[in-house]
């Protein structure tokens, strides 16, 4: 699924084309500036989220490009310069980007991506690349709490038809795969992405036959090795599970094994914990149970308290648009400047004190326990700061200082990773198994404290001494300015 199959470079706001024509009509256009994305709040007060859709931010910006018709379209406006125009018309993406790897672990306040280079092209691209982080990064995380509160039992995505329109139905079923979902009702991602493609019947079925028994019969006809039914278009536990077993036993009768039954209405908790006795009565203890209909990490984990009988999930429009949190709120901020080499620490002052920008270039130190492989801190620090070197070191909030920590037995990890250089992809992109894998094993590496759904642990996000003092220096100067 390539972003080359039509150009989106204009999809962006209009004050990114405004302000770069600025920067280039006033001579600045060609100045370096380093621009940082991050974000404010996990969704949902969730301890965590994970980092998602950086191979569509890399495939956009292999393929900028502004066409002659894109061009006339700004000259129309009249008020870029020719200047400008002549830019874009003869432009080649020129940044460096550095990135934390898809499907990692993120927090708060840390840069996920920085990108540097000429200022007219490091701002055009803020809208795009806010529009596919935000995005995959809010599905992955949304997932990635309903498959850790399933204790195992299979996730499905099955939001296509709820979700924001086309893109958003096939890169958040990317992102819930990441996240850990099983598969996706979502054909064209199995096609495409390699996504597997889960579904059997609707109602319209059961309902196009004289009976539902008969409904059974001919699905069980079509499909002998996959036979799922779906048992509530009239009556579970009257019509629904009976006739399924019916159909089960003829199946059993021809050596057929059948999946089981789905579940799509009703009380779910008392229905699934009748229809197990049920099914188990009969000799089918292997037929599974899906429910769907309108789940999330909260109804999912009070089911399984309520001790339903469930052995996977199809979660649709509560996933597919995050329903309970849908923003993820990244943000895209100039961070420095570069004079004859020299790289000028920026900051953005507010009296919102979460507004307040984390100044300079930067590199992320992730702390692990040496004898647990847990994940300790993040320390972010210039980018030319050595590691720290297992020498015992003392971390403390960015915003209230008072609360610190010593941690000894640790190694560390660099996160940042160079993606482009000069506008060339130097980077290996992972596919989709991988992305998948590595979001798996980084939320093993979290403390059980910090994955919780109600008052997760904070992590501890830390700026180095040298940071924290040209940070604290910045704001004492951006209030005299």
């Amino acid at each position: 699924m390539q972003s080359d199959e039509r150009n989106l470079t204009l999809l962006a706001d209009f004050y990114e084309f405004t302000m770069s024509n600025g920067y280039v009509k006033l001579g600045r256009g060609d100045k370096i500036g380093y621009f940082d994305y991050f974000f404010r709040s996990v969704p949902d007060d969730g301890g965590y989220a994970l980092f998602a859709g950086l191979t569509q931010l890399i495939e956009y910006l292999e393929n900028l490009r502004f066409s002659d018709d894109d061009i006339e379209f700004f000259r129309r406006k009249g008020i870029f310069s020719e200047e400008f125009l002549e830019k874009l018309k003869e432009f080649k993406f020129e940044c460096d980007v550095w990135a934390i790897e898809e499907g990692s672990v993120i927090f708060p306040h840390e840069p996920i991506v920085t990108v540097r280079g000429p200022l007219y092209q490091v701002q055009m691209i803020e809208t795009m690349l806010l529009l596919i982080l935000n995005h995959q990064s809010l599905v992955a995380t949304k997932t990635s709490r309903m498959v850790r509160v399933a204790k195992g039992r299979a996730i499905s995505e099955f939001g296509s038809r709820r979700a924001h329109g086309a893109d958003a139905a096939n890169y958040g079923a990317r992102a819930a795969y990441i996240g850990g979902a099983a598969g996706s009702a979502n054909t064209y991602t199995d096609r495409h992405l390699g996504i597997p493609a889960t579904g059997t019947m609707a109602h319209s079925w059961v309902q196009s036959f004289d009976s539902e028994l008969e409904s059974f019969r001919a699905y069980a006809e079509v499909y002998p090795s996959a036979c799922l039914l779906l048992v509530d278009t009239y009556d579970v536990l009257r019509s629904g599970i009976p006739n399924a077993i019916k159909v089960f036993n003829e199946l059993k009768g021809k050596g057929y094994k059948p999946l089981g039954i789905r579940i799509d209405s009703g009380d779910i908790a008392y229905l699934t914990k009748e229809t197990r006795k049920m099914l188990d009565a009969a000799g089918f203890e292997d037929a599974k149970i899906v429910v769907s209909n309108s789940m999330d990490e909260f109804k999912i984990r009070d089911l399984l308290n309520q001790g339903a009988q469930i052995d996977s999930f199809g979660v649709g429009e509560r996933l597919i648009t995050a329903k309970s949190d849908p923003v993820f709120g990244g943000v895209y901020k100039l961070v420095a400047m570069e004079e004859d080499g020299k790289i000028i620490p920026k900051i953005k002052v507010s009296e919102d004190v979460v507004k307040i920008t984390t100044p300079g270039f930067k590199q992320i130190y992730r702390i692990y326990n040496k004898d647990t492989g847990f994940m300790e801190a993040d320390l972010v620090c210039l980018h030319d700061e050595p590691a720290p070197n297992g020498e015992p070191l003392e971390i403390f909030h960015p915003l209230y200082t008072w609360k610190r920590t010593i941690l000894e037995n640790y190694y560390t990890e660099p996160l940042m990773k160079k993606i482009f250089e000069g506008g060339k992809l130097i980077y290996k992109k992972p596919d989709i198994e991988e992305i998948r894998n590595k979001a798996k094993s980084e939320q093993a590496k979290l403390w059980d404290e910090i994955k919780r759904l109600d008052d997760p642990h904070s992590y501890y996000v830390d700026l180095s001494p040298k940071l924290y003092q040209i940070r604290y220096d910045l704001l004492k100067e951006g209030k005299r300015l």
